[in-house]
C-alpha cells in the first residue's frame, strides 16, 4: 500500500477508536496539515464510509453512530507485526494459552484479504524465534488474574514463598509485569514491607482480587524497577562476568539485557546478583562469544558442573 493510502486508512482507525477528534488533532497523528486531512476524510465518504463533521473552534470528525467497520484491513507492516507477536506468545508456551493463540490466527486469516493471509502463513511457517520458555507453567496461570488487576488497578492478596522460606500472605498493589530469562516477575507496592517490591511469579501460591484500589504511578518502569530492585533481593549474591564481545554483537545475542553492560577496555561488563548460579551458569553456556567469571567463585563451580555435565553427555 501507498503512504497516503496507509494514512487514509490510519485516520478511520482513530476515528473508530477515540469517538471524535479535531481536525488538529488528526493532522498531528497523521503527520500532515489539516487540508490533508480533509481530502483524507473525503476519501473516507467516496469509500462509503459515512464521516459527520462539527464546524466551529471546538468542531471535529467523528463517524456516524451505529456505522460498523467492514473486516480489518492490514497493512503489510502491520501482518507482520501481528504475525511475530502470534510467534512468541506461542514460543513462551505459557499455559492455557496454546489453544487462544490458535484461534486468533485462525479469526485473523478470516477476515484478511488473501495477499495478506497467504503472507501471515508464510511469517508463521518460515520464522522461527527462539525466547526463552518461562521455567513454571504455574507461572503463566497467574498472568490472568494479575493482568485483570493491572487494569482495573485493583489490590490483590498473594501467598507468597521466598527463597527457603515459608508462604507468607500479604498485599500488594501491583504495578507492573516483567518477562526475563524465562523467568515472570511482579513488581508493585507491598503493604507488609511499606515499599515497592519485586515478586517471582513461580513462587506465588494464591491469588485473590479485591475490591480495594490503589493508584498506579505514572512514570514506573517495571524493567528499570527490576534492575535496581536486583541488588536488594535478599540472598542474592553480587555477578560480575566480563563478556569478550562487541556492543553490537552482545545487543544481538542478549537483546534488552544487554543495556545492563558496561564497556570494558577488553569486552563488556556484566554487573548483576543472582539467587541461583546454577541457572546463570546454564544461561552463560549458551552464549555465541566467550566469557571470563571474576565473581563469585559459585559461579565458576556451577559452570565447571555444567561444563562436565555436557562433556559427559557428548561422551555417551
Amino acid at each position: 500500500m501507498s503512504g497516503p493510502t496507509i494514512r487514509v486508512l490510519s485516520l478511520l482507525e482513530l476515528l473508530q477508536s477515540h469517538g471524535r477528534l479535531s481536525g488538529t488533532e488528526l493532522a498531528a497523528r497523521l503527520g500532515v496539515d489539516k487540508r490533508t486531512v480533509r481530502r483524507y476524510i473525503q476519501a473516507l465518504e467516496q469509500l462509503g464510509i459515512p464521516v459527520t463533521s462539527e464546524q466551529g473552534r471546538d468542531g471535529g470528525y467523528m463517524l456516524v453512530a451505529g456505522f460498523k467497520l467492514p473486516p480489518m484491513m492490514f497493512t503489510n507492516d502491520e501482518t507482520l507485526a501481528l504475525s511475530l507477536g502470534l510467534l512468541a506468545a506461542h514460543n513462551l508456551n505459557l499455559a492455557d494459552t496454546q489453544a487462544a493463540i490458535s484461534s486468533v490466527q485462525a479469526k485473523l486469516e478470516r477476515v484478511m484479504p488473501v495477499k495478506l493471509k497467504s503472507r501471515a502463513r508464510a511469517i508463521a511457517d518460515t520464522i522461527r524465534l527462539v525466547l526463552p520458555v518461562a521455567e513454571t507453567p504455574s507461572a503463566g496461570q497467574h498472568l490472568s488474574p494479575l493482568l485483570d488487576a493491572l487494569e482495573q488497578q485493583r489490590s490483590v492478596i498473594i501467598h507468597y514463598a521466598a527463597r527457603q522460606q515459608a508462604p507468607a500472605k500479604r498485599q500488594v498493589d501491583p504495578y507492573g509485569l516483567l518477562f526475563r530469562l524465562g523467568r515472570w516477575y511482579m513488581s508493585g507496592y507491598c503493604h507488609l514491607r511499606r515499599e515497592l517490591r519485586t515478586f517471582r511469579l513461580d513462587r506465588l501460591q494464591h491469588i485473590e482480587l479485591l475490591e480495594q484500589h490503589f493508584s498506579r504511578p505514572d512514570d514506573f518502569d517495571s524493567a528499570e524497577h527490576f534492575s535496581q530492585s536486583l541488588f536488594g533481593i535478599p540472598g542474592n549474591v553480587d555477578v560480575q562476568v566480563l563478556l569478550h564481545t562487541d556492543p553490537q554483537s552482545a545487543a544481538q545475542a542478549l537483546g534488552s539485557t544487554a543495556a545492563m553492560l558496561k564497556p570494558q577496555p577488553d569486552g563488556l561488563l556484566l554487573s548483576t546478583r543472582t539467587d541461583s548460579c546454577l541457572f546463570l551458569a546454564q544461561w552463560l553456556s549458551q552464549l555465541p562469544f566467550d566469557f571470563s567469571i571474576i565473581a563469585p567463585p559459585e559461579l565458576k563451580q556451577a559452570l565447571k558442573l555444567q561444563a562436565e555435565r555436557l562433556l559427559h553427555i557428548a561422551g555417551r
